[in-house]
């Protein structure tokens, strides 16, 4: 089965071609980060009509790439949710409309449980079960999976994810969007003795997030440093550093923690922080303690992308679900616990 997978959740358009019997054919992104930047975040309406722009393009360059027309695709996949309402409707819409035209199935999938099966892209995927951490811009998510659909929440951020943090401390740094690859060139000049921020949330029992205090943390420690008129390029790679290691040191114990629950062995990491090399290099660690293992996305699949959302519908569709016809699915908040495994699975 070929299956077209769209990808218009946010700020990256994001197009590829999966073949349940060959993998994954070609693929394409096109990434909005420098029109957004200019704003110090996306917007919405922006971040819709750029969709509406490159989408079509993008879908003939891939299938360009495959050396296919459309007339060869069997399905396609879009992301349903969730995301900005009015990016998930030009997915969502183009979709059902070359699907309708086509006389092929098509299916909404959950944006997050793309981030989650990512790594089943790779040479050598994870096998199940195995305990997921999805941490983004906008999620922060430890999952115990079992199965294609069989999900269990074990904790999540209760404010900011951990993505948002790293934004909102770079803004305060005046450090460019998307923060994340920013906080961390800059913390690598940073001294790792100089501050210690608190990890919020360790000190009692559970596997929920919590950044917000952090993120004030963080704001008082550059006003008072801006009082005394010390805040220069090292002190502010100081934060950086301090920042970046308090985020990590959370997500890492937590991660821990839910190993040592559940008793698995596998630990997927996905989602646009799993690129973060610091957040790689402690897990490992973890990992290699615990006779364990970690698994990412490689580097162009941890942010936004089309390839995990074609891989997803593939499952799926396999499975014998799809979209009743001419009802699209834009779906702003869905909850990854209300996913359930296909009848056929």
């Amino acid at each position: 089965m070929r299956v077209l997978g769209i990808e218009t959740s946010c700020d990256e358009t994001g197009v590829a071609l999966y073949d349940t019997e060959r993998g994954l054919v070609a693929d394409a992104l096109y990434s909005q980060i420098a029109m957004h930047a200019e704003y110090g975040g996306v917007v919405p309406e922006l971040a819709s009509r750029d969709h509406t722009r490159r989408l079509l393009p993008l879908i003939q360059q891939v299938l360009d790439e495959a050396g296919l027309s459309r007339t060869a695709l069997d399905a396609i996949a879009y992301t349903a949710g969730p995301g900005l309402v009015g990016a998930l409707m030009v997915g969502a819409s183009t979709a059902h409309g070359m699907a309708r035209a086509l006389e092929i199935p098509v299916l909404g999938v959950h944006h997050m449980e793309g981030h989650l099966l990512a790594p089943m892209l790779e040479d050598a995927p994870p096998g199940f079960p195995f305990v997921a951490l999805l941490v983004s811009g906008g999620h922060t998510q430890l999952v115990e999976v079992q199965g294609l659909g069989r999900y269990r929440l074990l904790g999540e951020s209760v404010d900011d994810a951990a993505g948002e943090a790293f934004d909102k401390a770079a803004k305060m740094l005046d450090l460019d969007y998307p923060g994340g690859p920013h906080i961390a060139r800059l913390a690598e000049q940073g001294d790792p003795g100089r501050f210690r921020f608190p990890r919020p949330m360790t000190d009692r029992p559970g596997l929920d997030f919590s950044f917000s205090g952090l993120k004030t943390h963080t704001l008082t420690a550059i006003r008072q440093l801006e009082a005394a008129g010390e805040l220069d390029d090292q002190a502010r790679a100081d934060v950086a550093r301090a920042f970046e290691e308090a985020v990590v040191d959370t997500l890492v114990i937590k991660c821990r923690r839910a190993l040592d629950q559940t008793g698995l062995k596998r630990l997927v990491v996905a989602g646009g922080v799993s690129a973060n090399v610091r957040l790689r290099e402690r897990l490992e660690r973890e990992c290699a303690k615990r006779d364990a293992r970690a698994y990412y996305p490689r580097g162009r699949f941890c942010t936004d992308n089309g390839a995990m959302i074609a891989y997803v519908g593939a499952q799926r569709l396999l499975a014998g679900e799809h979209d009743e016809t001419g009802i699209m699915k834009a779906v702003p908040r869905w909850p990854m616990d209300r996913l359930e495994a296909p009848a056929g699975a």
